[in-house]
């Protein structure tokens, strides 16, 4: 699985994490289970722009790793945003 981290987009992944967040808090009746759908669709249409509209495999690899990455890493963005005051 390590081989994955090569093909991820650090730009892709944060704005899929960002419009994943917006998804989750701000459209109501949304089922979760739709959110890394969109945001792994998301990811592609972004790669293929950044490679100048250009598909091939490896474009939509990086664009799948990268959304659905941002679908993993929604629990520690949720914490850091949401972060409450202990006491």
């Amino acid at each position: 699985m390590d081989f994955l981290t090569e093909f991820m987009q650090p730009t892709v992944l944060g704005i899929c994490l960002c419009v994943g967040y917006i998804l989750k808090h701000w459209v109501e009746d949304l089922d979760n289970r739709f959110i890394p759908t969109a945001c792994a669709l998301l990811g592609v249409l972004l790669c293929t722009w950044l490679a100048g509209w250009s598909l091939s495999p490896d474009t939509i690899l990086g664009g799948l790793v990268s959304g659905l990455a941002s679908t993993g890493l929604h629990q520690l963005f949720s914490q850091f945003i949401e972060k409450r005051p202990e006491g």
